[in-house]
């Protein structure tokens, strides 16, 4: 271990524990190490390493690998304090991504494709990335930190690295292939190798900024908000109606979608499988919210007809993690962006053909997010929420639900709701794993998925007992 890496390792998890990508917070650390330290810049102030920091639970749980580029300087001003990993030395160590001197390095290397201690810097084949401009770091994202270059390219960093392609690249080159312009077009990539066997790994890419864009949630909550606002009004009576964009989303998801079975191809998986992974995520999940027990048995039938469909299920490469926040709205329309899949969920899973009905069904989820979640904003505490601004939150999720699916079977010529068995259970799992997260990180949420399952498992049940009683009066003669 070097001089660097012992005095870093001393810092880290004060840092670590700090930063709003490590998703680990409030877990037991047992350790941090300085697993790779690979210095990039050398030859005077600011001294830059990109660093592989190794972290152990004490619960025996898988290590988790975050990556950091420090920077180093004997002083540093007021702009870099918040990001001061620790002081040793002499020096000052930093998050260099705040730095302009770096982030302006970064992106000139990425540009001149250049390799420095094994660290690749890859341009796009007849890619314009930015030139001249610093970087300044967007403050919005969570589970990685991306840096904005003018109004041309946009650098993200991946702060948890294992090894392999990350699906984001990966998909983005397959994207950028066949030309779509569903996404904003990947220009370049910093990609080495990482543990002792040498196994290539992703450590950032860079695409086309889409400036002058909206997040697809922040637009949705402020829809929801103005229908809120206007309680004797109905969904399309208000001027922030957002059903045409759900509209077009949907449309736009299924071009995606259509692009990388193009791309990647297609191929056929086993519905109990399916049901079969589905059935064990619940069963850990209803482990640690006790919530689900009285839904339990009804989300299991669910995915037990899963298990009982008789034909093989259409799979292909998905997004694998699609909701309101990964979509951006331009001047030409919507953007999908963010292919890492969920970030969880180990590569082989996220990396796996899946169905197209699991993103659709994500979007689906995110809907309901969007509206139940500005009421809750409208509406903290326990008490029960207002009954017509309750209302009014169903029917803006319905209203947008359909509009997308609407949009989507126009471009697809297949309707999601067509498959309703598995549309449903993929909604269900996504809520139960949903359940888990906001009892973990935000409990105040956790009514949000819970009355989503309470209602999809209603509806199925509704929907059974209408079959019924058709059969039973079919047999009276």
């Amino acid at each position: 271990m070097t001089g660097l890496a012992a005095a870093l390792a001393a810092h880290l998890p004060g840092f670590l524990a700090r930063q709003r990508w490590f998703a680990a917070k409030g877990r037991p650390v047992r350790s941090v190490a300085v697993a790779t330290e690979i210095p990039l810049c050398t030859g005077g102030e600011p001294y830059l390493d990109l660093v592989l920091a190794d972290v152990e639970f004490d619960d025996g749980s898988p290590v988790q690998t975050y990556q950091l580029l420090v920077g180093r300087r004997s002083e540093t001003g007021d702009e870099l304090e918040h990001v001061v990993i620790g002081r040793f030395d002499g020096w000052t160590a930093y998050d260099a991504l705040w730095d302009p001197a770096v982030t302006t390095w970064l992106i000139d290397a990425v540009r001149t494709g250049v390799e420095v201690g094994g660290v690749q810097f890859v341009p796009e084949p007849d890619a314009e990335l930015a030139e001249g401009v610093p970087g300044r770091v967007v403050g919005a994202e969570q589970s990685n930190t991306s840096v904005v270059y003018g109004d041309r390219s946009i650098l993200k960093l991946f702060r948890r690295v294992v090894p392999g392609l990350n699906p984001d690249l990966e998909l983005h080159r397959a994207l950028r292939a066949v030309g779509s312009t569903q996404v904003a077009s990947v220009q370049g990539a910093i990609e080495g190798t990482v543990g002792a066997d040498g196994q290539t790994a992703t450590f950032a890419m860079v695409q086309n900024f889409a400036a002058n864009s909206a997040e697809g949630w922040a637009m949705a909550l402020t829809s929801v908000r103005d229908l809120l606002a206007e309680a004797d009004l109905h969904a399309d009576e208000v001027g922030g109606d957002f059903a045409s964009e759900a509209y077009r989303l949907g449309e736009t998801v299924a071009v995606v979608h259509s692009e990388l079975a193009g791309a990647l191809g297609t191929v056929e998986r086993d519905p109990g499988e399916i049901a079969d992974a589905m059935l064990v995520r619940l069963g850990v999940a209803a482990t640690e919210v006790p919530a689900l027990a009285e839904h339990a048995d009804a989300v299991r039938a669910a995915f037990d007809a899963v298990a009982g469909l008789d034909a093989p299920i259409p799979a292909q490469r998905v997004h694998g993690d699609l909701h309101l926040g990964q979509t951006l709205r331009t001047p030409y329309g919507w953007l999908v962006i963010d292919f890492e899949g969920e970030p969880s969920a180990p590569l082989a899973e996220r990396v796996r053909p899946d169905s197209t009905l699991r993103d659709v069904a994500g979007m689906l989820r995110s809907f309901d997010y969007a509206a139940f979640h500005q009421l809750l904003a409208w509406q903290p505490g326990p008490n029960e929420p207002d009954a017509q601004l309750s209302w009014h939150a169903h029917q803006w999720a319905a209203r947008n639900r359909d509009a997308f699916c609407d949009g989507y079977a126009a471009a697809s010529g297949d309707d999601p709701r067509a498959h309703a068995v598995m549309l449903r259970a993929f909604e269900l799992d996504k809520a139960v794993y949903e359940a888990v997260y906001e009892t973990r990180s935000r409990p105040t949420w956790a009514p949000i998925p819970l009355a989503s399952i309470a209602r999809i498992t209603t509806e199925i049940a509704r929907e059974i007992d209408t079959e019924i009683d058709i059969d039973t009066d079919a047999g009276v003669s």
